[in-house]
């Protein structure tokens, strides 16, 4: 009797400059999702996966992206450490991995698309040489490509690294100790989006150079993404509308604030007097009309004075005039002062302010008990050297509550 398949797997394979490949599988693993697909480069396997409301909770103007990177500890036959032996919150390594991919794809979506998206990474297998966070931007990106969730992309990242003198792409764990240059760049078909990592001071030359070598990486990621699409018919996707426009309003606007508001950024004023001035300006327009008309006319005064002429204004002086927004030109840096040994009871401490940025930073010397054991699922060893940084509320004037980290303290 034939066994009756259930399930219609599509792949692709991407091949490397160096021969190894990389396999993108569709159909087969959570097909109630919006979009997912299983990327195999080895032994080592990522589950990608992207969900999308059908519709925008109401007042939504920004983009609600959601990304969520996770190694299960099972991928590579290992227990969590600790006594519950369940796994926990993210740990920095997967939060930072998670912000790689965000960063790349936030940018690609609508401007007028409002719709909850999450992106969800998961490694799900593990060989233990082969670095899984260059792949997870891949995933992440071919679970979008073969839904139909509006993205202007694909996009797909990937780990550069310079070896005696010789630029290589994804290389495993092992080779790293060799290697003077290791940089994450991600990017479309079209452009570069993202770049960071460390080097050994290396030339503008040399940096340049592997961002070039990466691209031409991404480009053969992306043009498979493409291929992969439009074979399933998920290049054609959904329709939606998540705003209601006025463009009478946006017009009168533009018409009859710019030049008002471009005086103001012209300035050269503190910031928080100057978002004042900003303020009272879009306030003295929003006057004219009653509180009925208010309801519906209030979100769209926000958005249009914002988008079509505070920010246009900014950015037409920065590039017409070489001016920023304080007063200095475009090659001017901020006054700095510094104070060392500030706490008197700390090991070190520093003041560091320019402009009207400032950190206080505290350094404490410890053990070797005090070292942090890092119990991650790929990586096990001790760190001597740990950097914590915390950005409150008040930092900015906010008037908010400090719950607990956000990612951007995570780095």
């Amino acid at each position: 009797m034939e066994e009756k398949k259930l399930y219609n797997a599509v792949r692709k394979i991407i091949t490397l400059a160096d021969g190894r490949q990389i396999e993108i599988e569709t159909g087969k693993l959570a097909k109630q999702a919006d979009g997912s697909v299983v990327v195999k480069m080895g032994d080592t396997m990522l589950l990608g996966t992207v969900v999308a409301a059908k519709d925008a909770k109401p007042d939504t103007d920004f983009m609600p992206l959601q990304v969520e990177y996770k190694e299960k500890y099972a991928s590579c036959g290992r227990y969590p450490g600790g006594f519950m032996k369940r796994e926990g919150k993210a740990n920095d390594a997967e939060v930072l991995t998670a912000r790689l991919i965000d960063r790349a794809l936030r940018p690609l979506f609508p401007s007028d698309y409002h719709a909850e998206v999450y992106v969800t990474v998961n490694l799900i297998s593990a060989d233990k040489d082969i670095q899984p966070d260059a792949l997870a931007g891949l995933a992440a990106s071919a679970a979008l490509a073969v839904s139909d969730i509006p993205f202007g992309g694909p996009i797909s990242e990937v780990r550069v690294v310079r070896k005696n003198g010789q630029y290589a792409i994804n290389p495993g764990f092992s080779e790293m100790a060799e290697c003077d240059l290791d940089i994450m760049v991600g990017g479309t078909i079209d452009n570069i989006l993202m770049v960071e990592g460390e080097m050994k001071e290396v030339s503008e030359e040399v940096m340049l150079g592997a961002i070039k070598f990466a691209h031409e990486e991404i480009k053969k990621h992306c043009a498979v993404q493409i291929e992969l699409a439009k074979e399933l018919g998920k290049d054609v996707k959904r329709t939606y509308c998540h705003e209601v426009n006025d463009e009478e309003l946006r017009q009168t606007i533009i018409r009859e604030l710019y030049d008002k508001a471009y005086a103001i950024a012209t300035s050269g004023t503190m910031k928080h007097e100057r978002s004042d001035m900003f303020d009272a300006l879009e306030a003295e327009f929003a006057s004219r009309y009653t509180e009925e008309e208010l309801v519906e006319k209030a979100p769209l005064i926000h958005k249009y004075f914002h988008d079509d002429v505070q920010k246009k204004a900014m950015r037409n002086m920065i590039l017409d005039e070489g001016k920023r927004l304080d007063g200095r030109r475009t090659d001017e840096i901020r006054p700095i002062w510094c104070e060392v040994g500030y706490l008197p009871a700390a090991h070190g401490s520093a003041i560091f302010t320019r402009g009207e940025t400032q950190s206080l930073t505290t350094v404490t010397l410890g053990t070797k008990l005090d070292e942090k054991v890092k119990d991650e699922v790929l990586v096990q060893g001790t760190e001597q050297f740990v950097l914590h940084y915390n950005f409150p509320p008040f930092s900015t004037g906010e008037a908010k509550a400090a719950r607990g980290l956000s990612r951007r303290e995570i780095g």
